[in-house]
């Protein structure tokens, strides 16, 4: 009885006894309440305890919280500060482009056209001789082999009047 808080009737229950019997024995009923006063108590102690360690998580989780919204703020002043000066920087070099240096800087970029437009030209150039170099030495190797084949010693089992380059082909 003592370790749960109950009523009458489920004390009646549990020691199969009636309910008239409890409240017509003064000592049982005396005992009944003395155990349900102390179940109360311990109840009431229990929730106490309870409430005690919620408050305490609860104490903690804010003061984690606060931390992290101190951090936050931390971080979001420095970025805005980054940005402040990213703007500023921006801004000044803005405020640098006098005509001087935009004339300067106009000046070197038709200068890079132009030689651009050169070695474009120079590289078709190169790439014309490249082609009729090759061509030159197909040409020198096909002529290469014609002599050579007419200069080749006759084998015996050819027929007369045709020549090695005739015969190759």
């Amino acid at each position: 009885m003592r370790r749960r808080k109950s009523s009458v009737a489920a004390i009646a229950r549990r020691t199969d006894v009636s309910r008239t019997f409890l409240y017509d024995s003064p000592e049982d009923r005396a005992a009944v309440d003395k155990a349900m006063t102390e179940a109360g108590e311990r109840c009431g102690q229990m929730f106490a305890d309870q409430g005690d360690e919620r408050e305490a998580t609860l104490r903690e989780r804010a003061l984690n919280a606060e931390d992290a919204l101190k951090n936050a703020h931390a971080e979001i002043l420095a970025q805005r500060t980054h940005i402040g000066e990213l703007l500023g920087w921006n801004s000044d070099l803005e405020v640098n482009r006098t005509e001087e240096a935009i004339r300067r800087i106009t000046t070197g970029s038709s200068g890079l056209k132009q030689r651009v437009r050169r070695l474009t030209t120079d590289n078709r150039t190169l790439d014309e001789r490249l082609k009729a170099a090759r061509s030159n030495h197909r040409f020198h190797d096909c002529r290469v082999a014609d002599l050579e084949a007419r200069i080749a010693p006759r084998s015996p089992h050819r027929r007369p009047g045709i020549s090695d380059a005739t015969a190759s082909r």
